[in-house]
Formats: C-alpha cells, structure tokens, sequence
C-alpha cells in the first residue's frame, strides 16, 4: 500500500538518524547517554515548534503526543546504559532499531505482499527487510564501534554477520508479533536480551560436540514417532505436530535426551491437566478449543523459548552452559506450572480471585489464581525439576531453584496478563511465550544470588 508524505518522512527521519550512532566509537557511555537524553528533549520541546505534527501518527494526534518519537532516543538510551560496559552492544541494537525497523515499515508498506500467518496486518516483505537491512546495520556498526578492521577480508566478519543476523533475525520476529507494544520498545528489549547471549555463542561447539548427529537423529525420530501420537490421540493438530517436530529436534541437538525428557515431560503433564474435568471447563464456555487439541501457536508459545535457550546451551563453553541449562529447565517449568494451574483451576479451583486486586472473579478470567490450580503449578514445576534430576541434566539444588522459577514465573504472566489484556498489549499466546522467558530469567536471577 501506499506511503502518506507524513509517514514516508517519519520513516526517512528514523533511519537517518543512525548516523548518530557512528559517534559510539569515539564517546564514553556517559557522554552516550547524554546525547540521547539531549535528543530525547529535542524531540519532546522543540520538534514539534520546529515542524508541527506533519510526522505525527493519527493515534499520536489524538493522545496529544507521539509515542514513537519519544520512545526512539530513550531506546537509544536504555541501549546505552545496558550495555555501557561494551558500546559495540548498544550500536548493534540502533542499527537494529533504526535501519531494520525503519525499512521494514518502507518496504512493507509500498511491496505490500502476502501477509504473515501469525500477524495479517504485516507481510513477508517488511520482515524480510527487516532482516537484511537490520543485519548489514548492526554488522558494521558493531564492527565500527568496537573499532574492528572493516576490510572485506577481515577475519572477524564471519562471525559478527552471524551474530548480527541472528540478531536481526529474533528481533523481527518479536517486531512482527500481534501486539500493540511500539516497535521502539519491543525491539530495543529484544536486543538487551538476546545479544549477550548471542555474543557468546559458539555454533562450532554445537556441531563439533561428540555425538551430535546422533543427538539430532534421535531426536528427530523420537520427537516424529510422539508428534504423530499425540496427532493421532487428538491432544495436537497437524501444525502443532509438525512445530512440536522442529522444537524437540533443536531441544535434543542442544541439550540432547536429557534436555528433551524435561519438554516430553510438560507435554504429558499439560495434556493430561488439559484433559482432566474437560467436560466442566467446555460447560462452562472455557475449556481449550478444538477439544483440548493444541495447534502450532501453542507449540511455539510454551516451547519456542526453551528450544531456543536450548540450542545457545550447546553453543556455549561449559560454565555459561550450566546457567543456560537451568535456565532452559526453568523456561520448560514455567510453562508446565501455568498450564496446569491454568487448566485444574478451571476445573476445580472453588474460590478464584484476580492476583492483581484479590477480587473475586470467574473461572477463566485473565490474571485468576486459585489455591488448587496454584499447588497444581507447583506440582507441575517440581515434576519437571525432578525430570532433570532423573536424567541428570539438574541437581537437586538446581531443580529446586527451577520449581520456585517455574511458579514465580507463571504467577508473574498472571500478573501481566491482568494487564496486557486491559491494555490490549498482546494475546494469551504471546503471553505464554513471555511467561516463559520470565521464568528462565527469574532462574537466572536467582543463580546469580546464590
């Protein structure tokens, strides 16, 4: 579709002004941070007596100020103060922001194209844009900042064009998600997270590791024969047998059968908590559709991240490996506990109240806890510790510290999901991939302390 003056020229000023960013190399990060401070107060008290509102977004006009333009320098800023300690960080994620984000919403809006499958209202194009354009700008900017030769034979390219892909990669994914969050939020926070752990990810280490042909083969056959049953006994659809495929593959070429058994593990548990009283949660307008059967959004949203952290365990060298272990163990814990919560509360839970106020509330409603759906979470966390422990991925110490995460952590997305729906900030799915995550952080916290 076609581009307004007004939004073309919002596009053009977002990704010109990553020129800026070629100043990290000679700036300390105070210096950094006051900059985008500067421009934050630029934007905020002047631009608008400078140019009026002709880059203003209609949603921006009726709130009486613009989100995204506000929302730019602080990134920049938050980016910044993150990664004060290794500035090349901060320059990866404004090129990501600005060039990535930028030309995705220039080029998918003049291609146009077929849309996304999890989000109709952005296309192919602009994530695909966002991707190439996204890499080439944190690639060089990375390599600039850091003061890397910028030869095209230069040794170090291969490895910074694949961290900035992937990077580029995640953070559009997260971009391209249905959520009403501004892109200069969501994106910025992608890159805080994922870039360290990219960083120190070493591919060689996955595909050198003793046994890792072996670790993929099986997975691959022991994942397909489950898929194909659970498809079979309706508990999945097709897509979701073929993403349970994908997931379990990468969780057992990371993490092998040991990592594998902790997903098979929350899989029986939620289909079972799913299936139990399914007839008092469809009476009562609340039971999970297609009959308890869960498609390919679900499969990604409870397992996406834990395949994920997974993968970068095998990439890591041995310490930092442990830590993406437990976090992996945790993120799978998180998603046992708030689907067995979830489903028993519904079923059984006889006083439901919402987290956020203690009010009474139905059954079903977004953000309630019971106290039997809360110790059916709990159960479900310590059966996934002790899955570990059984296969000897965890320790005990560690297993406990993954069922606390795993309760902690599904209690926080009842928290957030209290809110988010108010907001409209996103669905339940990308609420159970955010859960998830927090839960695999909460672990990492928690490591940290001990």
């Amino acid at each position: 579709m076609s581009l307004s003056r007004g939004e073309l020229a919002r596009r053009a000023v977002h990704v010109s002004c990553v020129g800026f960013a070629l100043l990290l190399r000679y700036l300390s990060w105070p210096q950094a941070a006051l900059l985008a401070l500067a421009a934050f107060l630029f934007n905020w008290l002047l631009l608008p007596r400078l140019f009026g509102r002709g880059m203003w977004r209609q949603a921006d006009v009726a709130r009486g100020y613009p989100v995204g333009i506000l929302a730019y320098p602080l990134a920049v800023l938050g980016l910044v103060l993150v990664f004060r300690e290794r500035l090349w960080m901060a320059a990866a994620g404004w090129g990501i922001l600005a060039v990535g984000d930028g030309m995705a919403g220039l080029v998918g809006q003049a291609a146009g194209g077929p849309r996304l499958p999890w989000n109709p209202r952005k296309g192919w194009s602009g994530l695909l844009a966002f991707v190439v354009f996204g890499a080439a700008a944190a690639a060089f900017l990375s390599a600039w900042t850091a003061r890397l030769p910028l030869a095209v034979d230069a040794a170090h390219w291969p490895r910074t064009l694949g961290i900035a892909l992937a990077l580029a990669l995640f953070c559009a994914l997260v971009e391209s998600l249905p959520t009403t969050i501004d892109d200069s939020v969501s994106v910025p926070i992608a890159t805080a997270l994922a870039l360290p752990l990219l960083a120190g990810a070493f591919p060689d280490l996955l595909l050198r590791a003793p046994g890792f042909p072996g670790r993929l083969l099986i997975g691959l056959v022991l994942n397909a024969g489950i898929a194909l049953a659970a498809w079979l006994a309706r508990s999945i659809d097709a897509l979701g047998a073929l993403s349970a495929v994908v997931i379990g593959s990468a969780i057992a070429a990371g993490l092998g059968v040991q990592g594998l058994a902790l997903m098979i593990a929350f899989f029986v548990l939620g289909t079972a908590a799913t299936k139990l009283g399914y007839r008092k949660k469809a009476a009562r307008g609340i039971a999970q559709e297609k009959g308890g059967a869960r498609g390919w959004q679900n499969a990604w949203a409870n397992g996406g991240v834990p395949a994920a952290l997974a993968v970068l365990a095998g990439m890591a060298p041995p310490g930092p490996r442990d830590v993406l272990a437990i976090a992996y163990a945790a993120s799978v814990a998180t998603a046992a506990a708030d689907t067995c919560s979830s489903e028993i509360g519904k079923a059984f839970g006889r006083r439901t109240f919402l987290i956020t106020t203690l009010r009474p509330v139905p059954p079903g409603t977004e953000g309630a806890v019971s106290l039997e759906g809360t110790l059916a979470g709990l159960a479900g966390a310590l059966a996934v510790g002790a899955t570990g422990v059984a296969t000897g991925l965890l320790g005990w110490p560690s297993a406990m510290l993954v069922a606390v995460a795993g309760l902690a952590g599904s209690l926080a997305e009842s928290v957030l999901g209290t809110v988010a729906e108010r907001r409209g900030w996103m669905g339940n799915d990308l609420l159970n991939a955010a859960n998830t995550a927090i839960g695999a952080l909460l672990a990492v916290g928690m490591l940290s302390l001990l």
